[in-house]
């Protein structure tokens, strides 16, 4: 698993790669919410009124990185973030920063 650290606008995040098999599950973790890769569900964890969004890459056919999360397009998100002003079409990033 790998881990780093992804600097925002006046905070930082804790970014997670975690290879399973032929694909990597990525996210990026605030103090108030994740945007992750296409495998999140997001639904699931508004059950739990945490906010939380799903990337889709922005190139290529997969997000494996931090880098490829971060410029993903956000395609779902939960209410939870919704309410907090996270919008489908929006960067990863730009998600991010709502968060």
């Amino acid at each position: 698993m790998g881990h780093e650290i992804v600097d925002l606008a006046g905070k930082q995040a804790r970014g997670y790669v975690i290879p399973l098999g032929p694909v990597n599950l990525v996210v990026v973790v605030t103090d108030k919410g994740m945007v992750g890769c296409g495998a999140i569900d997001v639904a699931a964890l508004n059950s739990f009124g945490y906010p939380a969004a799903r990337v889709r890459p922005s190139k290529g056919s997969s997000i494996s990185s931090i880098e490829d999360l971060l410029a993903g397009i956000i395609k779902e998100a939960n209410p939870a973030a919704e309410k907090m002003g996270v919008n489908v079409g929006q960067s990863g990033r730009e998600a991010l920063y709502m968060m």
